[in-house]
């Protein structure tokens, strides 16, 4: 036998995932390999009437402390971790009745489900698995002569391996598998890590580790001499990475990056009180909107900036309709992604081939806590998630005049959508909808000009003589270092302004705002997004 070919005549099998279990544990039989086995594991196997030995057999102390200690032993581990074919280890073997183990099959307890149901924090702890990792890492350290499988997936080219090569694995195959289980463990770890700082309230742990699942292999990154995948990690929240694609092409590394920023950007818009639509480019939003129904909103999101939406992504805070699908797929179209949708709607989605319908099932909490990473060279930022809503805010008007009550629901609105822009980041709204943003400026002021013009160039486009930004409200996302960015939107003709304050200059900005007869107020929140 070739020297990269070991033979699998003991395999030991502890899965709390038994998808497929019994098919698989019948092939291994029927390939002459011996089965030993774990608690529920040895009993449904057993059940099916395949010849199983218990593990309690093999160690000759019974599973105790409820299943916590049942593998941790040197008949298991000595088996995974004994080197073939060296003499020591081999001596070390005959002496205390250890035999090989040559095969070993674990997925680990659900922790990451039982976190994901909302379980207590005993319950938690109790779907922390010990002796899983343990035996996965001694396996996969010994991939020289033991494979190791912690995935389902892998069920069917381990029997195909074994089928060619006579009972035996490749070396090529168990260092693919070895690799997957140090992943799966170390996600694992992370998993656990991570939700015991939460749990504990240690906002900095000396260590983060950050762990997913790969959903996806891409064909590139953000450009296509970038090599790309998309991970799903723990975190149990609406969107993208819980969404079924109903029709279209595969998702690129920038429609996910994109889609996520529309659905999270739309989320801030409660589907019990409005309909909202967001239109998003490069991470941006062109374009957003509410409405009384998801197409007048799709509608006024689309006049700030018809020309960006080409080839956006539509995000949709209640189920898509007919109705909204006849307008939306007039233009090309990237994604549309929403809670649901009717089957009308499905149908009329589908006759464009190339755009993509995502269900995600529901809306992510713009609450929830949660964590941001980022790579720089050598290290993670990590940070929370800006989990601020204006709604909760302690709004304080600065100005002589306060606002109206149409101005205060757009300068609301405004700040709600200020969140998603990148910085500097200014927004213009009136009437429920975006009429120019200003996004990604080296300075404010340019922002609040951009933002103009765009307002400008949208009413060129729909006809109209007079800027959308006449009569609007503008929020900011950080304070004003100075006044020539209110003022810029004044002369466009905004006449409201929501910013968080704190500048050493708030003064100067308030009394510049008094004359130019604006009213403002200040939120104390910052939303800064690069």
């Amino acid at each position: 036998m070739p020297r990269d070919l070991r033979r699998v005549a003991r395999a030991l099998i502890s899965v709390s995932d038994k998808t497929g279990l019994i098919d698989f544990a019948r092939a291994l039989t029927g390939l002459g390999i011996e089965l030993i086995s774990t608690g529920g594991t040895c009993k449904a196997v057993a059940d099916a009437g395949i010849k199983v030995q218990d593990v309690s057999d093999v160690t000759g102390f019974p599973e105790m402390m409820d299943g916590r200690v049942k593998t941790l032993h040197p008949k298991v581990h000595g088996g995974l971790l004994a080197i073939r074919e060296n003499p020591e280890h081999e001596a070390a073997m005959l002496a205390h009745g250890i035999a090989p183990i040559d095969l070993l099959v674990v997925n680990l307890y659900p922790f990451e489900a039982t976190v994901a149901k909302g379980a207590n924090y005993d319950d938690c702890i109790e779907n922390i698995d010990i002796g899983g990792p343990a035996m996965i890492r001694g396996a996969a350290k010994n991939h020289a002569d033991v494979a190791v499988v912690v995935d389902v997936a892998d069920y069917a080219q381990v029997l195909e391996a074994l089928q060619a090569n006579r009972g035996a694995t490749t070396l090529a195959l168990r260092q693919r598998l070895a690799q997957k289980a140090y992943a799966r463990t170390a996600a694992y770890d992370a998993a656990i890590s991570n939700w015991f700082a939460n749990a504990i309230g240690e906002t900095a742990p000396d260590y983060r580790a950050i762990g997913g699942q790969l959903a996806e292999k891409m064909r590139y990154g953000e450009n296509p001499h970038q090599a790309a995948g998309f991970y799903r990690t723990p975190e149990s929240r609406f969107g993208v990475s819980t969404a079924r694609q109903l029709q279209g092409k595969t998702l690129s590394y920038n429609n996910v990056n994109d889609t996520d920023a529309a659905f999270e950007c739309v989320a801030e818009f409660d589907p019990a009180r409005t309909a909202a639509v967001a239109i998003i480019k490069h991470a941006n939003p062109c374009g957003v909107a509410e409405g009384a129904s998801l197409r007048e909103a799709y509608e006024k999101a689309l006049r700030c900036d018809p020309v960006s939406a080409f080839g956006g992504i539509v995000a949709l805070n209640r189920r898509l309709d007919a109705e909204a699908a006849r307008e939306i797929v007039k233009i090309f179209t990237e994604v549309i992604i929403a809670p649901e949708a009717d089957e009308e709607a499905v149908a009329l989605v589908a006759a464009k081939k190339n755009l993509r319908l995502l269900i995600t099932g529901g809306l992510p909490d713009p609450r929830t806590q949660g964590l941001t990473v980022r790579t720089v060279a050598g290290g993670l930022l990590v940070q929370g998630r800006d989990n601020a809503v204006v709604d909760d805010m302690n709004l304080k008007v600065v100005t002589k005049r306060a606002p109206t009550e149409r101005e205060l629901i757009d300068l609301k609105f405004a700040f709600r959508v200020c969140k998603h822009v990148k910085s500097n980041a200014i927004v213009y709204v009136k009437d429920g909808a975006t009429v120019g943003i200003g996004a990604g400026q080296m300075s404010r002021v340019d922002s609040s000009r951009i933002a103009a013009w765009k307002a400008a160039e949208a009413a060129k486009a729909a006809g109209l003589a007079e800027t959308l930004a006449k009569g609007s409200v503008v929020a900011s996302d950080a304070f004003f270092p100075f006044a020539d960015g209110l003022l810029a939107a004044a002369e466009a003709g905004a006449t409201a302004i929501i910013q968080p304050g704190g500048s050493m200059r708030d003064d100067e900005v308030i009394k510049a705002a008094d004359e130019a007869g604006l009213a403002m107020v200040m939120t104390g929140h910052r939303h800064f997004r690069h």
